[in-house]
């Protein structure tokens, strides 16, 4: 590993660009099994011995050393609760229309933002990310803290952050399928062979193959869990003919499933 982080530091270096040895952080990641395994107390990069960390955060994701991801979770929730705290101050000030719209750009856009990364976490810690859009919903429509929250999220026409996710993850690999997507996700993605399909409905149109797995973070993966989504909808969404009129049916789709929970 140091060998390989010589390399990388010898071709920034060449490049011309500067990479800061003491700031450099590396994280071990496994299951907690795999984890008592290692005995890495660190690496060198440069002049410095790096120690591993717990968390590492990239392009605003915090990573944890087991891919929970409750670490970011606990931040967007933090950073969430704080900015509705200071809407619900001025609320009174304001419209329904602009509150709405001060909710998207504050609150909305931290639960969507890498929201696919989400994909088959653990149950309690989507509820957290519920209660913040749950939160929001009560600051926009005035409701009080034990109002039942279906109808609100009905009246706003928001789909629950469980169905974002699930939207998020459909439209990348929407956008993987027809060449809009980078070139490792296209690769992840198989149909079904024409032999297979045979035996199959001939409705079932367009079948993605899910590849086999054993654990629990094999089932949350990209390669798993969006073509697991994907064979579940129906046929006229598989196969719409382009990006908006897919969002559009995705939408009502999974919307019409949230109503009728």
């Amino acid at each position: 590993m140091e060998v390989c982080i010589a390399d990388v530091r010898q071709w920034i270096l060449s490049n011309k660009l500067k990479i800061n040895d003491s700031k450099t952080e590396f994280m071990i990641i496994g299951t907690r099994q795999q984890l008592a395994k290692v005995t890495i107390d660190g690496i060198k990069v440069g002049d410095s011995k790096i120690i591993p960390v717990e968390c590492a955060r990239n392009l605003g994701v915090v990573f944890d050393k087991s891919l929970q991801m409750d670490r970011h979770i606990a931040k967007i929730s933090g950073i969430a609760f704080h900015h509705l705290h200071n809407i619900k101050r001025i609320r009174k000030y304001l419209t329904q229309e602009s509150t709405c719209t001060i909710v998207h750009a504050f609150i909305t856009s931290q639960l969507d933002y890498c929201n696919s990364l989400m994909a088959g976490i653990p149950q309690n810690l989507m509820c957290k990310l519920q209660r913040v859009q749950n939160a929001a919903a009560r600051v926009v429509l005035n409701l009080q803290k034990f109002d039942h929250i279906t109808p609100a999220l009905i009246q706003l026409h928001w789909l629950p952050v469980r169905y974002r996710v699930q939207f998020k993850v459909l439209l990348i690999l929407f956008k993987a399928m027809h060449n809009m997507g980078p070139k490792y996700i296209q690769d992840m993605i198989n149909p079904v062979s024409q032999e297979r399909r045979t035996t199959r409905r001939s409705s079932d149109g367009l079948i993605l193959q899910i590849p086999h797995f054993k654990t629990e973070k094999g089932r949350r993966a990209f390669a798993v869990h969006a073509p697991t989504l994907w064979n579940s909808l129906p046929f006229n969404i598989r196969h719409a003919e382009n990006i908006h009129v897919f969002k559009k049916l995705l939408k009502t789709y999974l919307f019409k499933n949230f109503i009728n929970e």
